[in-house]
């Protein structure tokens, strides 16, 4: 009796696992793909939902069909001018042919080696139809659009679509940056020295005008001085000369009066005649 309550029993267990191991559900964020003994079942991917396959026997892989981010290493690069740049990019792709992805890379990390070594490809051809300045001035937006373009062509056999690729930063090797920057300090230095040299020379030449100006502003001053100078003596003389005329017996008091005034001090001695002209006004 006890054995035939386990037979059912354990036929039910089976069947739940069987049914659980048949059932499967696929996110809105993925694609799917069964697989029987390591090939694809059907010819078409599974879209989000729920789904059944054979148990024990086949399996599922699970595609994310959103967009995927790749951060590729920096590479080094020539330029048409022959310059050396560390190139670091990015890459928007997504998987749109589960089947033939799997068939072709059969993973992601294997699929991000095969975008890295075509898009590395692709920049290294491009950049080195620009020179170093263009590359960094204003070319880029037109470089990113050729390297997207003919990536996506290129990787379209793998079941990816290339969304964009992006230049995050340009540099120059480190010996390169050492170099450049070594010219660009001494240039510097150089220009430095012209500018001072260039300003002690306009100094001497400002220095030197001033000095000729105010040699010039003297000479006209001490001119001009002399001038007025010999014209105020002129004007005292006529005036002396004027006033002799009008009176030149009070010309002759005020002279004598100014000659008593400097000879007749405390102490002095005269030897004079009585009728010496020189006490005619003490008389």
């Amino acid at each position: 009796m006890r054995t035939k309550l386990i037979i059912p029993a354990v036929i039910g267990f089976l069947a739940l696992i069987a049914l659980v191991q048949s059932m499967f559900m696929v996110d809105q964020t993925e694609r799917a793909i069964v697989l029987e003994l390591g090939k694809p079942v059907g010819d078409k991917p599974l879209d989000p939902g729920l789904h059944f396959k054979l148990p024990f026997v086949q399996n599922v892989v699970f595609f994310d069909s959103r967009i995927l981010n790749y951060d590729a290493e920096p590479a080094e690069i020539l330029t048409r001018d022959k310059k050396n740049m560390v190139v670091d990019n990015y890459t928007k792709w997504r998987i749109t042919d589960p089947l033939l992805f799997y068939r072709t890379v059969r993973s992601i990390p294997r699929a991000q080696a095969r975008l890295d070594d075509i898009i590395y490809s692709e920049i290294r051809v491009a950049l080195g139809n620009y020179t170093l300045i263009e590359i960094v001035s204003g070319k880029r937006g037109q470089i990113t659009q050729e390297v997207t373009t003919k990536s996506n062509a290129l990787v379209s056999e793998y079941g990816i679509e290339v969304m964009d690729v992006r230049i995050k930063r340009t540099d120059l090797p480190a010996e390169n940056a050492r170099a450049i920057f070594g010219r660009m300090r001494a240039e510097r230095e150089r220009q430095a020295k012209q500018y001072r040299s260039e300003g002690q020379e306009e100094s001497s030449k400002i220095t030197a005008l001033a000095d000729r100006e105010r040699t010039i502003l003297q000479a006209d001053a001490r001119r001009q001085a002399s001038v007025l100078r010999g014209e105020g003596e002129a004007e005292a003389i006529r005036l002396w000369a004027d006033a002799l005329g009008r009176d030149p017996e009070f010309y002759a008091f005020q002279r004598s009066l100014e000659a008593y005034e400097k000879s007749l001090k405390e102490n002095s001695r005269l030897v004079l005649t009585p009728d010496s002209p020189f006490f005619k006004y003490l008389r």
